[in-house]
């Protein structure tokens, strides 16, 4: 059952949805989280709650543009609002007290993600955090939300049978760290075509871990970092479904 408290913090779409992007709320409570989620004045929303004990808010209709994602890029597009629903995932987040996500949290995370997936054209690649699209800003939904899991159960992506090779051989020559650069950019991350681990690659390498290396986020061009990042760029490239095109 989903229950609907509206927001008013929304306005016309204009295209279709092609994204689903995940956050946490970042608040020190549900309600708190809610509360600032139909504020006018916050001028903020997402489409849908899902609290720890997996019961769903709706706050925005699908067909609407709610205002979540922010100054954003994924695989060449920014102002992701038009194109993404947005789902806000209770957790105080890094600034409170972040902590693992219930079992029936991500349950109802994962069936509410499938839902929308089958009404909407979403690719598998373009099911993303929102420290994804916004890496200089944003760390949510964080490393210890459950990618992997999501991931075997039809919603994004994950590399299957890519250990964790450890923090050592960490990539520093230019050659190498153009080849890092490279396929992050296919993926969907904004990243320059060129140049040294300098601190905007740093961030934006930490947001690749957060989602698909969260046993280290470092920042570091490392090997566990190579073997996921590859490991991803084949799923990307290889196409997921009726939709990769797009």
């Amino acid at each position: 059952m989903i229950i609907n408290r509206p927001s008013p913090n929304h306005d016309e779409r204009g295209m279709p949805v092609d994204m689903l992007i995940l956050h946490y709320t970042g608040m020190r409570t549900a309600q708190a989280a809610i509360d600032r989620l139909r504020d006018p004045e916050a001028a903020v929303s997402s489409h849908y709650v899902v609290d720890e004990d997996g019961t769903v808010i709706r706050l925005v209709p699908e067909d609407r543009r709610a205002w979540h994602a922010g100054v954003s890029f994924w695989r060449g597009h920014t102002a992701l609002n038009a194109r993404s629903i947005g789902i806000e995932i209770v957790n105080p987040g890094h600034e409170w007290d972040y902590r693992d996500f219930p079992v029936l949290q991500l349950a109802a995370v994962c069936d509410l993600s499938l839902e929308i997936l089958a009404r909407h054209r979403i690719p598998n690649r373009n099911v993303i955090g929102h420290s994804d699209v916004a890496p200089d800003r944003k760390q949510d939904p964080g490393e210890r939300f459950d990618w992997e899991s999501l991931a075997a159960n039809g919603v994004g992506l994950w590399p299957e049978a890519v250990p964790d090779l450890g923090t050592g051989g960490i990539v520093r020559d230019a050659a190498r760290l153009w080849d890092v650069r490279r396929a992050l950019r296919e993926i969907g991350y904004d990243v320059a075509p060129e140049g040294a681990l300098d601190p905007a690659l740093s961030l934006v390498l930490r947001a690749f871990q957060r989602h698909w290396r969260p046993e280290a986020v470092t920042g570091q061009a490392d090997a566990g970092t190579l073997a996921r990042l590859l490991g991803v760029r084949r799923l990307v490239q290889a196409g997921d479904g009726p939709f990769a095109a797009r």
